[in-house]
């Protein structure tokens, strides 16, 4: 076994290596970027290694600073994590001559399954069943809307060198083809350096279930079950469980036997996960109907590897490092068995309610619940970053990972609710109420999954009060006259409780909750007893200190709740749900209020990839003007009102802060 392995990543993949090598009496060596010097994956090794500037490609992508490193300090391997250089042939031949091992499969490996074009070619050979589609070298953008017409839309035009949801777009009329082309093909080359697309028609009603494979390099391989990852935006992941729900032992065994002679063909050692879309030409209900098609393989450890491990006692990144020392495969395909039920939640720095746009700020608040961290338990997270630390534009969006684990499907979700109850984010927008939306779905929890699962319910999943107003604004009440006794203490001249010799005392609160406001009124009766009322909505208001929170009951509603402070807003956390409540002071914001007019604003830092418009053009509300890059995606900025161009005030590649001014719009002048 190895004495000492650098880990070639960052953030939580960083992290969970570490935890295992540790365990297993291996040192470890972190490296780390400009944007990365306090970060927690830094503090959770040994030793750590600086290696560049904030950009990936200037730190964590610059493979010969990082083999530098690992002689500089002695490190025996590599472990590449996920993203990155873990997929990288070059990177991984480089190891090898420097005299390193590359914790991962043999680069013929990952060059054989690198290109989706050429691996569908190999598993054509081989006789995986396929997805119709075009998957030639030829990349003629006349060609590629030809095929596409051939095959019938929709398609999808996929990045061949892809991975992770990026270089990916659907389409679904010929007229837009061309666009969606070079969309995807900016995304590919910065992205992953190689703008190749294969395209394929668009499975309806798809599901993705994918099979973690293990090989070593005595020859065996065996597969350690599914994971569903059918909860998807943006093509990216948002939930994965295992087993799949509804997988017949039949299916599982074809499927998983697949993705074995898969592995077999390239000679496959190490940890990879071979991805299958599949059909339910039966409905949800058919199990038995179902058909797969081989879509790709990922040739390193998935980001949601520990649903695996929580249904097989299996410490996967245990099996890497064994597999790497050349040791044989700890267990056989006979004594690998499902334990129960587990469901992976990615908990992500966005906002779901405007597109998933991404957000970048500082966790003000980070508060997990009770769990065991790298452990095969029935709460899990997975992470690499702290209260106080930043989540900034350079890298991905993804704060946690939070795993359950339960005797049955129910009994997991049961669990992830209530974790996800517990989980306090505070400084920047989360997906974490929306993961509570799907969770307890109709559609979730029955299992009527498919990857179109957000889109066809999102009138249940976005834009939903989880907290009922009236309560949400008592809630607020109660936690400014809990801060104010904490402040005053005894003093009844100073007191703001109502305390005094003769007369009715109300006080008016207001409160802005999203664009709406909200009034309350409090009034002191005789011996303490408050009345609230909220609108319509009027009753005894009672809190009392609970732990480090609130029990308030108000209008026959009672709630535990932990506010937290910022500023003028209240964060505001229940069982139910979580609500943001800004206490509006009219004095102390007199005259700060001011219009956008016709600005139109980065909404988070990134790069300028192309303007639609020039100046002088006519545009029309939400019309697409602008793409920005950020956190390695593209996103379309529209035009919020219809008006004229004035001027564009930045060139295509330049990077701009959040709230830079971008384009001058002269808004039209109703008729």
């Amino acid at each position: 076994m190895f004495k000492k392995i650098l880990i070639a990543n960052r953030g939580e993949i960083a992290c969970r290596v570490a935890a295992t090598a540790q365990r297993l009496g291996i040192q470890t060596v972190a490296v780390y970027s400009d944007a990365d010097a306090q970060a927690q994956h830094v503090a959770a090794c040994d030793e750590a290694i600086h290696i560049g500037g904030s950009a990936p490609k200037d730190s964590y992508l610059r493979w010969e600073r990082i083999l530098q490193a690992a002689q500089q300090t002695g490190a025996q391997a590599i472990h590449p994590g996920y993203g990155f250089l873990s997929e990288n042939e070059d990177f991984a031949q480089a190891c090898q001559a420097a005299g390193l091992v590359f914790i991962g499969p043999p680069a013929s490996a990952i060059r054989a399954m690198g290109l989706k074009a050429e691996s569908k070619q190999l598993m054509e050979r081989a006789g995986v069943p396929l997805v119709p589609g075009y998957h030639g070298a030829d990349q003629d953008p006349a060609l590629l809307q030809r095929e596409a017409d051939r095959i019938g839309y929709p398609v999808l035009i996929k990045a061949s060198a892809g991975g992770g949801g990026k270089g990916m777009r659907l389409v679904e009329r010929s007229e837009d083809f061309a666009a969606a082309l070079a969309s995807c093909q900016r995304e590919a080359i910065n992205s992953f350096g190689n703008d190749a697309v294969l395209v394929e028609k668009y499975v309806l009603r798809p599901r993705h279930i994918e099979i973690q494979v293990f090989g070593d390099t005595q020859g065996n391989c065996v597969y350690l079950f599914e994971r569903d990852c059918s909860v998807q935006r943006r093509h990216q992941k948002v939930l994965e469980e295992a087993p799949a729900p509804g997988m017949s032992e039949a299916l599982r065994k074809k499927m998983g036997e697949a993705a074995v002679a898969a592995a077999q063909a390239v000679n496959y050692v190490g940890a990879g996960t071979v991805e299958f879309i599949v059909e339910q030409p039966g409905g949800y209900d058919a199990p038995d109907a179902m058909q797969f098609y081989f879509m790709e393989m990922n040739t390193r450890l998935q980001v949601e590897h520990p649903v695996t491990e929580a249904i097989t006692g299996e410490d996967l990144v245990e099996w890497q490092l064994r597999v790497a020392a050349g040791q044989p495969l700890p267990k056989q395909q006979s004594e690998l068995k499902i334990i129960g039920h587990a469901i992976e939640a990615r908990i992500c720095a966005e906002n779901p309610d405007n597109g998933f746009l991404p957000a970048t700020g500082s966790l003000q608040v980070y508060r997990k619940p009770a769990c065991s961290s790298f452990a095969i338990s029935d709460v899990r997270v997975d992470d690499g970053v702290r209260e106080g630390d930043a989540i900034s534009p350079f890298y991905d969006s993804m704060i946690a990972k939070l795993i359950v684990r339960g005797d049955t499907r129910e009994q997991a979700l049961a669990r992830l609710d209530a974790a996800l109850a517990q989980t306090q984010i505070v400084g920047l927008s989360t997906n974490v109420q929306f993961l509570r939306h799907v969770v307890t779905s109709h559609a979730f929890a029955t299992a009527k999954l498919d990857t179109a699962l957000i889109e066809r319910e999102k009138a249940a999943l976005f834009d939903q009060t989880a907290v009922p107003t009236p309560l949400a604004a008592a809630i607020a009440v109660a936690q400014q006259l809990q801060a104010e006794q904490a402040l005053q203490g005894n003093d009844p001249f100073s007191r703001r409780d109502g305390w005094q010799s003769h007369a009715v005392v109300r006080r008016n609160f207001s409160f802005l909750q999203g664009s709406a406001t909200v009034d309350a009124v409090l009034t002191y009766g005789r011996q303490g007893v408050l009345q609230l009322q909220v609108g319509d909505v009027q009753g005894d208001l009672q809190w009392r200190v609970q732990g480090a929170g609130l029990l308030v009951e108000f209008a026959e509603e009672r709630s535990t709740a932990d506010v937290h402070v910022q500023g003028d807003a209240r964060h505001i956390f229940t069982p139910r749900g979580a609500a943001v409540l800004e206490l509006q002071d009219p004095l102390a914001h007199a005259g700060e209020g001011h219009s956008e007019g016709g600005r139109l604003t980065a909404p988070m830092p990134g790069k300028v990839v192309s303007f639609a418009v020039q100046a002088g053009d006519t545009v029309t509300k939400g019309q697409p003007l602008a793409v920005m890059e950020a956190m390695k995606m593209e996103h379309t900025i529209a035009a919020p009102a219809d008006g004229v161009v004035q001027e564009l005030l930045y060139a295509p590649g330049d990077q701009v802060t959040e709230g830079a001014e971008l384009i001058r719009i002269e808004a039209a002048v109703a008729a």
